[in-house]
């Protein structure tokens, strides 16, 4: 069993320790017995998508995400064919900004996005820092994580997370977070969240698997400490809660 992951700017949009996403990825899909190539791209590169499985882009400062935004133009097209073909696609941090119409920066100035969805972002004078307790829509466990934003993303009908009990959602306080369709997943959650959240994870795995047509075990992989470190934040986190 071989599958390709292809990592966009770990250099550079990857501010939160957000290579681990791909990391963690990688080390269980091996313990499955799954042979992993992990392509890297910088800002330098026109991405090759044709044979990738797993698409990744993590965080940045919002001068990054603005290099990413000029580059976008040049393979907006074969990104979004491979999302179309039913590569697994997940963007965090304001990586996921980038997925939608377009970004707006502080100074009214329009970034074309990737178009992989309808919903646009307009950064504001608000910078809103905090840890997030989130209901997701596609598995059972709330999710944990850190956020650290200045924007506001509108029109959004299929978010992620369905609201947050802890936390600034796309556009509201406690509102929904996130974006998903299909197999594209987009989240303001960093720090990183596939570490943070098993369960994020193992959905991941499960959808990389149904692509590839392969029989999931009976069980999928636990690591040392994993649950054991989530349910130890989220018991932290939910004692915030008021």
């Amino acid at each position: 069993m071989e599958l390709t992951i292809a990592h966009l700017y770990p250099d550079s949009m990857s501010l939160y320790g957000e290579y681990a996403n791909v990391a963690v990825l990688r080390r269980h899909l091996e313990v499955m017995g799954v042979e992993v190539t992990v392509r890297n791209f910088s800002c330098e590169d026109t991405p090759d998508f044709s044979d990738a499985d797993f698409i990744y882009m993590g965080a940045g400062t919002e001068k990054r995400q603005k290099s990413v935004l000029i580059a976008a133009p040049h393979y907006t097209p074969a990104l979004q064919a491979a999302a179309e073909g039913g590569a697994v696609v997940l963007f965090t941090g304001n990586a996921m900004e980038t997925l939608g119409a377009s970004v707006t920066d502080a100074k009214g100035q329009v970034w074309p996005g990737f178009a992989l969805a309808e919903f646009t972002t307009v950064e504001t004078d608000r910078r809103t820092p905090g840890d997030v307790v989130a209901s997701p829509a596609l598995w059972d466990a709330p999710a944990v994580g850190f956020m650290n934003k200045c924007s506001l993303t509108h029109g959004i009908t299929t978010p992620l997370f369905k609201e947050l009990s802890l936390g600034f959602g796309n556009d509201a306080e406690h509102g929904p977070e996130g974006y998903v369709s299909g197999s594209v997943f987009a989240t303001h959650l960093t720090g990183p969240v596939l570490v943070k959240n098993p369960d994020f994870l193992d959905m991941i795995i499960r959808r990389l698997f149904a692509r590839k047509g392969w029989e999931l075990p009976e069980r999928l992989p636990v690591l040392p400490h994993e649950r054991e470190a989530y349910n130890v934040t989220l018991r932290e986190l939910q004692a915030r809660i008021k």
